[in-house]
């Protein structure tokens, strides 16, 4: 159909004119104007057009995944759980299932940065800024989405219960409520259906929460979540491709990639305990930690210098 039409009759004959419909999006697949490739490739926006292709677009700070892990799980026996229930005695905030919802109401946190110690060297001529050491930030700041029950906020009292006691008010050593967090940027490959994949992971060590924020409320806020501030302590980070650790690579579903393994925490028993049943595992982990709890040797080093239990 045209997009203008219009006739008359002259001498007994119809005369009619229009205006045709627009047929470029016929067809599309063989249209030449999307097939033109840049004149000069070796321009500045050529190359530029081609860096980017080369590294698949760009990363997007909303695209991230925060993955927490626990200070020694294995440690935590019967009073490890997998599902959420508030009627249960088991100490469910220490449960795999609570980690992935405290890791996916992360809604905001910082990703850590690393700094290079110098200090100025002058042996002839204008002064050198030599490294002699390495350091970190030390800590960092997240926010976490809060559920009616103000669970992601108890995951982080429940940890800090771990650093001290508030009854004794006695601190507590430090491998103890020491645990790990991993973040991911995700981003999507070719070839691959899912859009989330790994395409840059940090691993934090020795990672414990160091202040819960205090929240306010707000008569006029109805429509807003609340949000749980914590900042969080760390020692060092790597970076687990670069780093290679656990065989960690670029591409990985979340599902796939590396995770911390409980057995690690103990040692030479630690590998014998994970290939015994359940029940023996819960009860040979007991009696370790009971152990290394007694013995003056781990109280002297604050449970840090104990073979082969470490």
């Amino acid at each position: 159909m045209a997009i203008l039409r219009g006739g008359t009759r002259i001498f007994g004959q119809d005369i009619r004119i229009g205006l045709p419909r627009d047929k470029s999006l016929v067809n599309v697949a063989g249209d030449k104007r999307l097939q033109r490739r840049p004149g000069n490739p070796e321009s500045t926006i050529g190359r530029f057009i081609a860096e980017m292709n080369q590294g698949e677009g760009v990363a997007r700070p909303s695209r991230f995944l925060s993955v927490f892990h626990m200070p020694k799980r294995s440690q935590l026996g019967a009073g490890w759980a997998d599902e959420f229930d508030m009627s249960s005695p088991r100490n469910d905030l220490e449960s795999i299932t609570m980690e992935r919802n405290v890791g996916m109401m992360c809604n905001k946190i910082t990703l850590p940065s690393r700094d290079v110690n110098t200090a100025e060297n002058r042996t002839y001529g204008p002064a050198r800024r030599m490294p002699y050491a390495y350091s970190f930030s030390g800590e960092l700041q997240a926010n976490f989405i809060g559920d009616k029950f103000l669970r992601q906020r108890q995951f982080f009292e429940n940890w800090q219960k771990k650093i001290f006691d508030n009854t004794s008010h006695d601190m507590k050593y430090y491998d103890d409520y020491i645990g790990v967090l991993d973040i991911y940027q995700l981003g999507a490959f070719a070839g691959n259906a899912d859009r989330d994949r790994v395409s840059y992971a940090v691993r934090l060590h020795e990672v414990y929460p160091q202040t819960i924020g205090s929240l306010e409320y707000d008569y006029s806020a109805t429509d807003q979540a609340v949000q749980v501030p914590i900042t969080l302590n760390f020692r060092t980070w790597t970076n687990l491709t670069i780093d290679q650790i656990d065989g960690a690579t670029v591409g990985k579903k979340i599902g796939d990639v590396p995770t911390v393994k409980a057995a690690k925490d103990f040692g030479m028993f630690g590998g014998i305990l994970s290939n015994l049943p359940p029940e023996l595992q819960r009860a040979g982990r007991d009696i370790l930690q009971t152990t290394r709890r007694n013995l003056p040797i781990g109280k002297l080093t604050g449970g840090r210098v104990f073979p082969p239990f470490l």
